[in-house]
């Protein structure tokens, strides 16, 4: 995918990165590296070390790891402007989970030696790195909140997911790539078999509509009826 160079005032654009001066922004570009990936790709692997901070520019990503009996469990989905691989550098221990791509993905990686020490000397950007951890903390909490709910609860949680992070201002009623019901069901954690009932059903019933744009849901009732809004 076709995309602008990243420059200090792009960066700054990004809400991890708007405390920072522009000469530490320029620090961080001086030493970065910008990549285009397409879907279904491995951008960071469980278990590896590493010593890299990662921005995707554009696309989505989930992050996921998998149960005692193989079983996938996605912990949370990262969309344009999300960072990752910051626990690393926090810890200083392996990566906790996998990262794959779900999507085309246009990735940015910073040095992770560089990016410590500016967390050392500029308390709002460590403070912006706890906020991010609260806010991950709080959307796991959720999802696990609403795993006993109905597959239609689940569901319908999953696709404005996908909404909000697809696009600006978080509209759950925003356009978003189709993804397969392979990648719809292990983000929303049922069967395949089940999301694809469940789809049908939230298209019968006027809810989603599929097009060569991408998906949509169509209406914010469901959402309210479940207090998911």
């Amino acid at each position: 995918m076709a995309i602008a160079p990243l420059t200090p005032e792009l960066l700054r654009a990004f809400p991890l990165f708007e405390s920072l001066e522009q000469a530490d922004l320029e620090r961080l570009l001086e030493r970065h590296l910008a990549s285009a990936l397409g879907e279904d790709q491995l951008l960071v692997q469980e278990s590896d070390w590493g010593e890299t901070l990662f921005l995707i520019r554009a696309g989505l990503a989930k992050v996921r790891c998998f149960s005692p009996d193989g079983e996938e469990v996605v912990l949370c989905l990262l969309g344009p402007g999300d960072v990752f691989g910051e626990m690393a550098l926090l810890d200083e221990k392996p990566r906790s989970a996998d990262v794959l791509s779900l999507t085309p993905v246009n990735l940015v990686k910073f040095s992770g030696a560089l990016f410590r020490q500016l967390m050392l000397s500029r308390a709002p950007l460590s403070l912006a790195i706890a906020q991010l951890q609260s806010k991950r903390l709080r959307e796991l909490n959720r999802r696990f909140a609403i795993h006993s709910a109905d597959a239609s609860t689940r569901l319908l949680n999953a696709l404005a997911q996908l909404a909000c992070l697809s696009q600006s201002g978080a509209n759950v009623l925003s356009v978003f790539p189709a993804l397969g019901q392979r990648e719809l069901a292990a983000i929303a954690g049922l069967s395949r078999e089940t999301t694809s009932r469940t789809l049908s059903k939230l298209r019968e019933r006027g809810y989603l509509e599929e097009t060569a744009a991408g998906m949509r849901l169509l209406s914010e009732e469901p959402l309210k009826r479940r207090c998911l809004l």
